[in-house]
């Protein structure tokens, strides 16, 4: 393996997480306490289909000279002038530090391919970070987890520009394809399982009319016209005030666990009983978990008067839920094996937009239009100033936005700018993640 990677940052951003994630090992000690690492580290590294030696350091710290922290971050030094390629590693969580634009113009020095990652980006609280990154003059940061495995896609194809293909069987580069995250979930009896079993076309999980059958959440790995899904089944989840048993307990937990694992999530509502509470408090989790969401209407051969049901499910959603306004509502039969096309045509395609990317200068030529038409208010006679946006991540579509008095943007204005994103760039359905932050626009002079 010709290519050498290193792993540079202030100390605490998560940098041995990211080692340990790439390595495929839980070689190094990792701990929320600062300087855990010192010497530096290094092991043989894959991501996909790329393979390189990595290095883990203690990371760069401006420390007194002669102390232990100063040589740790000679150490550093040391293997960054040895790196194809450096990984910066900042905490998008925590923002922009002193420290991470010292550290930054140093890097820059060194001459070496530098890819900007923004760790710790699986919570709201790390959307501003991400923007204020731009400022480093690093290239667009990308947004990674290390811990959940979050942004890997992004960072295989930024690290594939420094370094080579391994040469593997095309069996494991079968292997190596990414199944989309698929997860099935509802009330009791809603018909899961069956549905489940439609698309696997096996009698794989149990099913019958009592409530509650399934506990455990069941992968299943399943090949769709090509495309590979790793398929979950889920027990019920019924509201936390019914919830008494210990077992039952248990299932709804390793239920909500398959929907963080999930990247798509189909709420699956009985349609021959009335729309519940519980049912679109399930699709609101799903959104607030910042999954892509479809509304599957199961047993849909039964229902008398289609119609008046579809109106009822349709018009309770733009009520209840309008931060996923356009989600998609497909009707099925799971026993009669009707609707699984359509409901994986829907899921593909909320997929893709749950994936969407937006290029700055794009999402800015649509903010500066949007402001035109409906400009932002003016509290006690001063005029709220949006200076410009970026997307600061993917899965969910999510923006930064800076400018002055942000604070004071009413709600109104803010889905204002959220639905007029969905119109512009066919985000329907799916959640929109916004933050404000007041700052300086890194794209001035």
């Amino acid at each position: 393996m010709s290519a050498t990677v290193v792993i540079l940052g202030r100390p605490n951003v998560g940098k041995s997480t990211l080692f340990n994630r790439l390595v495929g090992q839980r070689i190094a000690i990792v701990d929320d306490k600062p300087g855990v690492t010192r010497d530096r580290r290094e092991g043989d590294a894959k991501l996909g289909d790329l393979a390189f030696r990595l290095i883990d350091t203690a990371g760069l710290d401006d420390a007194k000279k002669g102390t232990l922290e100063a040589r740790m971050s000679s150490q550093s030094e040391v293997a960054a002038k040895l790196a194809d390629a450096i990984l910066f590693v900042i905490d998008a969580r925590a923002g922009l530090t002193p420290v991470d634009r010292d550290f930054a113009s140093r890097i820059r020095k060194l001459g070496k391919p530098v890819i900007l990652v923004g760790n710790k980006s699986e919570s709201r609280a790390s959307i501003a970070g991400l923007g204020e990154a731009n400022a480093l003059g690093l290239g667009e940061p990308l947004a990674v987890s290390a811990e959940h495995g979050e942004g890997l896609d992004a960072l295989y194809d930024a690290l594939a520009l420094h370094v080579s293909v391994s040469e593997v069987s095309e069996e494991e580069k079968s292997e190596d394809s990414k199944p989309l995250k698929l997860a099935i979930i509802g009330q009791p009896n809603a018909g899961k399982s069956t549905l489940v079993n439609a698309m696997l076309g096996e009698e794989r999980m149990l099913t019958g009319p009592e409530a509650g059958i399934t506990r455990d959440s069941i992968v299943s790995d399943w090949n769709w016209k090509g495309r590979a899904i790793k398929l979950w089944d889920t027990a019920g989840i019924r509201r936390k005030s019914r919830v008494q048993e210990k077992v039952e307990k248990l299932a709804v937990a390793d239920a909500l666990r398959a929907i963080r694992f999930a990247e798509c999530v189909v709420v699956l509502l009985d349609a021959t009983t009335e729309i519940e509470r519980q049912d679109l408090a399930l699709a609101d989790l799903v959104a607030q978990e910042g999954r892509a969401v479809v509304l599957a209407l199961s047993k849909w051969d039964l229902v008398e008067d289609k119609q008046r049901k579809l109106r009822d499910v349709e018009s309770k959603l733009e009520d209840v839920l309008p931060e996923i306004r356009g989600v998609p509502v497909v009707k099925i039969s799971a026993k009669q094996g009707r609707g699984v096309d359509e409901l994986m045509k829907a899921v593909l395609a909320a997929d893709k937009r749950w994936n969407s990317r937006i290029t700055t200068s794009k999402l800015n030529r649509w903010l500066e239009g949007a402001i035109e038409r409906n400009a932002p208010p003016a509290p006690s006679g001063r005029r709220i100033k949006i200076r410009y946006a970026t997307q600061a991540n993917a899965r969910p579509p999510t923006f930064a936005v800076f400018g002055n008095q942000l604070d004071k943007l009413p709600d109104s204005y803010i889905r204002y700018l959220m639905n007029g994103l969905r119109e512009s760039f066919d985000l329907a359905g799916v959640p929109i993640r916004f933050a404000l932050r007041s700052g300086k626009n890194p794209y001035e002079e």
